[in-house]
């Protein structure tokens, strides 16, 4: 079985998200971890969005890098910019470290709820293809 691990700077909203799919598109294949570069809890508005989409990732935890480094990791995927420059290297060399910037739709202000939502929903979109494409490429037999 695979470890992936998915770095985000609070492992809140866009981490999480990424989780909830590759959970979701490698469950018999892989292990998947999400972790922060800072730990800002669990963010509500990522939580409604992915259960729009019929993944439920409430039970998720955030948790700081700091806690699995001594984890063997198969896949390092980081989701922002920040976690890309701040992520620590890992001892295991064979790590396959992959980086795709998204825009954090909860740093973002919006005029009324529904825009909120909009944009979480649009960003959870893009990280919804990118798993697609990241299991497609890296489990083809899945």
């Amino acid at each position: 079985m695979k470890n992936i691990l998915v770095l985000c700077t609070g492992n809140s909203c866009r981490s999480q998200m990424a989780h909830g799919y590759l959970k979701k598109m490698l469950f018999a294949n892989a292990k998947v971890y999400s972790a922060g570069v800072k730990k800002h809890g669990l963010n509500l508005d990522a939580v409604k969005v992915m259960e729009l989409d019929g993944i439920d990732i409430s039970d998720h935890t955030s948790n700081l890098i700091e806690e699995y480094l001594n984890i063997h990791f198969n896949y390092i995927i980081t989701v922002c910019d920040h976690a890309n420059e701040s992520c620590p290297i890992f001892p295991n060399k064979e790590s396959v470290k992959l980086h795709k910037n998204f825009v954090d739709p909860s740093k973002i202000k919006f005029e009324n709820d529904q825009k909120k939502i909009e944009k979480f929903i649009y960003v959870r979109n893009l990280i919804k293809t990118y798993c697609f494409d990241f299991a497609n490429k890296f489990f083809p037999d899945r």
